[in-house]
């Protein structure tokens, strides 16, 4: 009877994870398609449950746009973890931030009820920057731990720029300016070094080598000449 007790209390238990995991998913994909004014229906249908099943989980709108935004965070920030032990430092590091592009595409169909949702949450405000930050703060220091970034960058920084960046959301392709605008931005922090690199020729620097070791030419004297 304890045993049957248990097994019926988590089974719902386990649905309702399921459950509110897809209706996530479904709300992602539709609100990044159709922005803040796609129906919770359209994202109960994706989802494949019943519109009360939505609302159980997420009363209103806005608790739902706010779930999506928590999620996409706490999902850049497992990837971070990720990418330290998958890619190398600036690899890892270049691709979290192209991944932050994505996100910008999904709170772009939510900005008008995430502007609410954050300007009226200082908490949800203080979990976004306080998460983000640490995930890019790791991949950074793993970057200058490793000599391949230069050790005066941020995290603070980096968000900054990344929010520059995207600022263009709203252009026509903006998404591909990005992306090409963060790899000019990850290439700009490498450690550049002058090792290997071929001295052009006719240099000043040739020029210099040579009158250290080397004594002028004479073409000879007058009294040479006689």
């Amino acid at each position: 009877m304890a045993g049957q007790s248990a097994t019926t209390v988590r089974r719902p238990r386990a649905d309702a994870v399921r459950n509110r995991e897809r209706v996530l998913e479904a709300a992602k994909a539709v609100f990044s398609a159709g922005g803040p004014d796609a129906s919770l229906e359209a994202v109960a249908r994706r989802a494949g449950v019943g519109i009360g099943t939505l609302y159980r989980h997420f009363p209103t709108r806005e608790a739902l746009f706010e779930a999506v935004y928590r999620r996409e965070v706490e999902q850049l920030g497992d990837l971070a973890e990720q990418l330290k032990s998958e890619a190398a430092p600036v690899d890892a590091l270049r691709r979290w931030l192209r991944s932050n592009v994505e996100f910008v595409a999904t709170k772009k169909g939510m900005s008008a009820a995430l502007a609410l949702a954050v300007h009226g949450s200082s908490e949800l405000y203080a979990y976004t920057f306080d998460r983000l930050t640490k995930a890019v703060g790791a991949l950074l220091d793993r970057a200058v731990a490793a000599g391949e970034i230069r050790s005066d960058i941020s995290p603070e920084d980096v968000l900054r720029a990344l929010a520059g960046m995207s600022y263009m959301h709203d252009q026509p392709g903006w998404r591909a300016s990005v992306l090409r605008l963060v790899d000019v931005f990850v290439d700009g922090l490498r450690v550049q070094t002058s090792v290997n690199k071929p001295t052009p020729p006719g240099s000043r620097g040739d020029d210099a080598k040579a009158g250290v070791k080397r004594k002028p030419r004479r073409h000879g004297s007058r009294k040479s000449r006689k």
